[in-house]
């Protein structure tokens, strides 16, 4: 079913009330079809106009975008010459559910914006169907004719406005067939997971065995009340019952992942390694690479001198192409649990930063972002604010 009920929206249900073929795709937009429109030849053909949604969680608010895009050959008037009034752009607009609008239109009403999507679909539809009127009164858009609702298999809760408010639904896409894994979720884990909750992924599996204690919360995303606090929840389930509003695919580990189990990694399509060193992340690296599963690394040494910190992040993406060179870059020294000196030092904004590192690294490698370079690793010096980046190839 849609995860946008019409009858909660008073405007989307007008649309539907008056007889408007209306449809919410899964991609974020507001499709009215069986438009009929005139076209170069001066006969009525039938096309769609569309908008993006503007929404608050299930509901729409005011649109905030004045432009509509249309499915169909650019309309003309009852004589056949094109409507310049509404000429926005040309091009091929991906709206969601297999949609392709070829035009974008550009009328702003004297307010400077519409009050709801009944006001902007029907004044797109009048300045459209007035041409039709005039050769053909009798077609309507008003076809009464009612779309079954689309079976939701969507990772999130609620619509992806903003890939559909920006037009990058089929970029967001490349990301929709992984299934990630999170090995420690901790400072810098905690980060890639508020980042990658926000991307189409089938899945995303967190590992990790630490309950979720005062220190973590300056260091994670959020701001965890006091009474949350005081439960001391395992850190797995306290970022699930988050991120479990907004994705679907959240399925918590609360574990350590070392050599006795790491058969809990099989079937990912790609890792994030946000642990300490030692014994169980090289068990792990190892068998990542027998598995043939891409996998990035993350890390940061930081250290307080002179009343100031420094130090230098990185993150190093291992590809099977590859495997000796990115190894070389990995950091498997273990912290001395009982060096009562070893402070640990983490920061919020560094444990973001080195977050961003790694996820961008992955978006690349799925065609997300532009990859000219194709680096595997990229370092961060503080002091200098220098970032390093080397194709391990």
């Amino acid at each position: 079913m849609s995860i946008i009920p019409i009858d909660r929206s008073p405007d989307l249900q007008r649309l539907r009330t008056e007889g408007y073929n209306v449809q919410i795709t899964s991609a974020g937009n507001l499709v009215v079809h069986d438009v009929p429109y005139v076209n170069s030849k001066r006969e009525i053909a039938i096309g769609a106009v569309a908008s993006n949604l503007d929404l608050a969680g299930d509901v729409t608010a005011r649109p905030q975008d004045h432009t509509a895009k249309f499915i169909g050959e650019y309309p003309c008037d009852s004589q056949g010459n094109t409507l310049t009034v509404l000429r926005h752009t040309s091009g091929s607009f991906d709206l969601g559910s297999g949609l392709i609008a070829q035009h974008s239109f550009s009328r702003k009403p004297l307010r400077g914006h519409y009050e709801d999507y009944h006001e902007k679909m029907t004044a797109y539809i009048a300045l459209i169907g007035k041409h039709v009127a005039a050769i053909a009164p009798e077609v309507t858009a008003k076809t009464h004719k009612v779309i079954e609702p689309e079976d939701d298999n969507s990772s999130f809760k609620y619509l992806d406005t903003a890939s559909a408010r920006a037009e990058i639904n089929t970029i967001t896409a490349r990301l929709a067939e992984d299934a990630i894994a999170i090995v420690g979720v901790g400072g810098t884990g905690s980060y890639v997971l508020d980042m990658v909750a926000k991307t189409p992924v089938k899945k995303i599996h967190i590992f990790d065995a630490d309950r979720f204690l005062t220190h973590n919360a300056f260091r994670a995303p959020g701001a965890p009340a006091i009474e949350e606090l005081r439960l001391q929840p395992l850190k797995v389930e306290y970022f699930a019952s988050i991120y479990g509003r907004m994705h679907r695919g959240i399925v918590p580990h609360p574990v350590k992942i070392d050599a006795t189990n790491i058969a809990e990694l099989e079937g990912m399509s790609f890792v994030f390694l946000c642990m300490e060193g030692g014994a169980a992340k090289r068990a792990i690296v190892d068998q990542l690479e027998a598995m043939g599963v891409p996998f990035a690394d993350v890390g940061m040494g930081l250290y307080s001198k002179r009343n100031s910190l420094g130090g230098m992040l990185r993150s190093v993406i291992s590809l099977p192409d590859a495997r000796d060179v990115a190894r070389a870059r990995i950091s498997f020294a273990s912290d001395d649990a009982n060096n009562e000196y070893d402070k640990n030092i983490q920061v919020a904004d560094l444990n973001a930063l080195n977050a961003c590192l790694a996820v961008m690294a992955w978006k690349k490698l799925r065609g997300f972002y532009f990859n000219l370079g194709k680096e595997r690793f990229v370092s961060f010096t503080i002091a200098n604010s220098l970032l390093v980046k080397d194709d391990v190839l």
